[in-house]
Formats: structure tokens, C-alpha cells, sequence
């Protein structure tokens, strides 16, 4: 029994994880105590020395001096200001009235305006909730079909998911390794053709059902002409110099994540003073929401890296590489296994929950697979983004839940999420079929970062070969780096 328990340990911590995840432990906890319970296990039965819990604190305190994990509070504390300060209410408010004569126009203005929040605050609650409030109301006394204007509403907040500076870019860029930069360049068109295929879907149906989305009435739009113009300038051109002076600045190589997000904060505080909407009371609500997301992040990332120190120890990363890199298909095969269970899995966990105990399991394998990691990544983040949207436990639908008057029943809700959740798993279809759609850095950096990965790199040189298959050819042109390599060798 214990020779088959020592020969199974890795299954066995992963069973046990998911086991302590059905029962509803909080996550951190329960990565840590299964990380812990299993390594004391594991020195009982002589696989793993006690030494092993000597890494733990220079680990955690890796985690605490990690700068790419900063720029998660400035996001979000940038995130919250601009919401409470009004500026989603302004925003659905211009553009319903631009898009207010078409059929579909209020769900037009509410993807769009869920795009802008995206680009601007990357938090799902905070758009969903204030679009929520704001524009629901309004679509149902207008005559909207009530499961497309819940779906409209979900699914336009969830793009703060995959478009820049989504939070969970942040953590799949720590957790794979890679620069944050690249990962938002990376995530941004894909996050616009997303936000496409929203719009294409709902000028389809009003097409095929017109009175799901009618036209506002002439009475309802207030602002025309010149009125319309001032609004138009004066509402969306301060958040999009703020998605200039946040992206930009990082796309540009200007400034680091962190400090793009410290200018978007101080950037948020400015419009909501020139708003006269900023109080205390507002910046004590954004800075505790702040602190509570900031701490559940690096809670999480305390217990994972507990889990992952034991769990690697087990050899459970080559438990996991073997089980993936066996599967038939090669880079194809690994993709079309690993969004299933990632998509099977987002029914029960969030993506914070995935960032942390999925991806570093799977990174290692799409590395030696020949994944291109920033793409992979990016690839995952779309599909993460379904976490929000599918019942029965979609954070997005809950969110709406909670500010939906009672004449939208929950049904309606998950029904109304149902295609755009179809229109999601299209989109990863679309990143695997065209990747290039994943674009960014410089052209010679990725076919170079490409054929380092897949070997057909430049060989490095072995100074031995050099000299023997120079002695053997006895040429007489010989190379003079070549005779120099010798001269250093002889004088050795």
C-alpha cells in the first residue's frame, strides 16, 4: 500500500486539491494545506527530505518583492475611481444617443461602452454592475428583448477580461514568465475582434427579429447637432487620452506596466476631480476594494507556490508533461485537450483560480511543445473569459443578478448568456486557426523566439568539432577565428 501510495503521490495531491475545491474551501487555503499535508506526508514515507520547507520563505518573499504584481492595485484602484466618479453613466449616455436612431443601438453603446471600461478599468464587476444599473433599465423600457439585453450587459463586461489592462494578462504573464507589455500588445486584437463578433451578433438579430432591439424613439434622443458634438468630445475623448497615457506609454516601451498603471491611477483622479465627482468617501471605498482584491491575489499566489514547491518535488510536473505530451496530435492535439478542460473547469473555478494552479501545470509542456507562451497565454485568456459567463457559477451573471429588477428572471439571464459564450469558444477557435491574430514585439524577435523553440536555431558552437573538422580538412584557407580558438585552447 504505502509503495503504491509513494509511486502515486502526484495524482493523489492533485485528486486531493480538487476534492478540498468541490467542498468550497477557500482556494489559498486549501493550495497551502494540501501543499503542506502532502510534503509532511511525503518526508514520513523518505521521499522528500525536511529541507524541502527551508525554500518556503525565500519563495514568499519572492512573492512580496515581485514588481510586475504592483501594477494589479494600481489597476484596479484606477478601475474603481473611474467607476464610482460616473463615468460609465456618461459614456452609455453619449453613445446611446450617437446609436440611438438604429435598431440595436442601446446594445451597440453598451458594447462599446464595456470595450472603453475594458480599456480602462480591466474589473468585470465594475463594469457589469454600472452597466447594470445604468442601461438595463433603459433597454427594457424601450421594448428590448430581456435575455438579449441580459447577455449584451454580461458579455461587454467581461471584455475587461482579455482587453489591456485586464488583471488576469497580469497574472498569466507572472505565472508563465513573460513580459506584461507583450501580453496586453499580445491580448489587443484579439479583444477587438471579440468586441466585432459581439456587434456582428446582434445586428444579425436584429435582422432576423427586429423587435428584439427596436429603435429609440424620436423623444428619447435629446441631443442632436451641435449638442451631440460638444457631448461626444467632452465625454469620450478624456478616457481614451487615459487609454493612450496607460497603453501607449507600455506599448511604446515608454513605461513599465507598474508605472502605466500608477499614471492611470493618478490619471482616474484627475478626471474625477475635473468631474467634481472625487470625496473621501469615494477613495476610501476604492482603496479598501483595492486592498482586499491585492491581498486575495497574493494569498493565492502564497498557497500555490506552497502547493507548487511539494508538488514538483513529487516530480507531479513530470506527471503532468508525460500525461499531456502522450496525447495524439501533437500541438493540435495538446490545444484542443487543454481549452476543453479548461472550459470544462471555469464552470467551477475563476480565473484567478486557473492562473495560478492550471497554467504553471500546462506552461512547461506548451514550451517544449513549441508554443509560442505570449500566445498561449492570451489563448487562455479568452478562453478564462467563459469563467464569467457560463452557469451555473459565472461571476458576470451573478453581478447582473444582483442589480436586475425582479422582472428579469435568472433564466433569462444564463439564456441570454448562452450565445455570446458560444461567440467566446469561436474566438478561441479563431486564435488557433489564424494565430497570427496574436501579434506583438518586433517581427525578428518572434521568428527568432520561434526558432529557438522549435530548434532550428543557429547550432552552438562546440570549439572541439570546430578544430578536429578543421584538422581533418586540412584546408588551406584557414579561418582566423578558427586559429584563434586553437592558440587560446593550446595556452590553456
Amino acid at each position: 500500500m504505502m509503495e503504491w501510495i509513494i509511486g502515486n503521490m502526484a495524482p493523489l495531491m492533485f485528486g486531493a486539491l480538487v476534492l478540498f475545491l468541490l467542498f468550497g474551501y477557500p482556494v489559498a487555503f486549501a493550495l497551502a494545506a494540501n501543499g503542506i499535508v502532502f510534503g509532511l506526508l511525503g518526508i514520513e514515507l523518505g521521499l522528500l527530505q525536511p529541507a524541502l520547507f527551508q525554500a518556503l520563505p525565500e519563495r514568499i518573499f519572492g512573492i512580496m518583492a515581485n514588481d510586475t504584481l504592483l501594477a494589479i492595485p494600481f489597476f484596479t484602484f484606477m478601475g474603481l475611481v473611474l467607476e464610482r466618479s460616473g463615468m460609465a453613466e456618461d459614456l452609455l449616455d453619449t453613445i446611446g444617443q450617437l446609436f440611438g436612431p438604429m435598431r440595436g443601438g442601446l446594445a451597440y453603446a453598451v458594447i462599446f461602452v464595456g470595450a472603453l471600461l475594458a480599456a480602462t478599468t480591466g474589473v468585470v464587476a465594475a463594469s457589469v454592475i454600472s452597466m447594470g444599473l445604468i442601461s438595463l433599465p433603459i433597454m427594457l423600457r424601450y421594448g428590448y428583448d430581456k435575455r438579449l439585453a441580459s447577455g449584451v450587459i454580461a458579455a461587454s463586461g467581461t471584455l475587461a477580461q482579455i482587453i489591456p489592462p485586464s488583471l488576469v494578462l497580469i497574472i498569466m504573464a507572472d505565472q508563465l514568465g513573460k513580459s506584461v507589455g507583450d501580453m496586453y500588445e499580445g491580448a489587443m486584437i484579439p479583444g477587438l475582434i471579440l468586441t466585432g463578433l459581439y456587434v456582428g451578433y446582434v445586428a444579425v438579430l436584429t435582422i432576423i427579429k427586429p423587435n428584439a432591439a427596436p429603435a429609440l424613439p424620436p423623444e428619447a434622443r435629446s441631443l442632436r447637432g451641435a449638442k451631440l458634438l460638444l457631448r461626444v468630445l467632452t465625454t469620450l475623448v478624456p478616457p481614451l487620452v487615459l487609454i493612450f497615457l496607460v497603453l501607449g506609454t507600455i506599448f511604446l516601451g515608454i513605461a513599465t506596466p507598474t508605472e502605466g498603471g500608477a499614471m492611470g491611477a493618478a490619471g482616474a483622479l484627475i478626471l474625477a476631480v475635473a468631474r467634481k465627482r472625487l470625496s473621501w468617501k469615494l477613495l476610501r471605498q476604492a482603496m479598501e476594494t483595492t486592498g482586499k482584491l491585492s491581498s486575495f491575489v497574493v494569498f493565492i499566489l502564497v498557497g500555490s507556490t506552497v502547493f507548487g514547491l511539494v508538488f514538483r518535488a513529487v516530480n507531479g510536473d513530470l506527471w503532468v508533461e508525460h500525461l499531456l505530451l502522450s496525447l495524439p496530435g501533437g500541438q493540435l492535439g495538446f490545444l484542443i485537450v487543454v481549452n476543453i478542460l479548461v472550459f470544462l473547469l471555469a464552470f467551477f473555478l475563476d480565473f484567478f483560480e486557473l492562473s495560478f494552479i492550471i497554467v504553471p501545470l500546462l506552461a512547461p509542456v506548451a514550451d517544449k511543445l513549441g508554443i509560442d507562451l505570449i500566445w498561449f497565454g492570451v489563448l487562455l485568456g479568452v478562453n478564462m473569459q467563459t469563467s464569467f459567463m457560463h452557469p451555473p457559477f459565472g461571476f458576470a451573471l451573478f453581478y447582473l443578478r444582483s442589480v436586475a429588477p425582479a422582472s428579469i428572471k435568472t433564466t433569462d439571464i444564463y439564456w441570454g448568456a448562452i450565445p455570446f459564450v458560444c461567440i467566446q469558444i469561436l474566438m478561441v477557435a479563431i486564435i488557433i486557426i489564424f494565430p497570427g491574430v496574436v501579434s506583438y514585439g518586433d517581427e525578428a524577435q518572434r521568428e527568432a523566439a520561434r526558432l529557438e523553440r522549435s530548434g532550428e536555431g543557429p547550432a552552438p558552437i562546440d570549439l572541439n568539432t570546430l578544430m578536429q573538422d578543421d584538422a581533418n580538412e586540412g584546408s588551406k584557407q584557414q579561418d582566423p577565428s578558427a586559429d584563434l580558438l586553437k592558440n587560446l585552447q593550446g595556452e590553456k
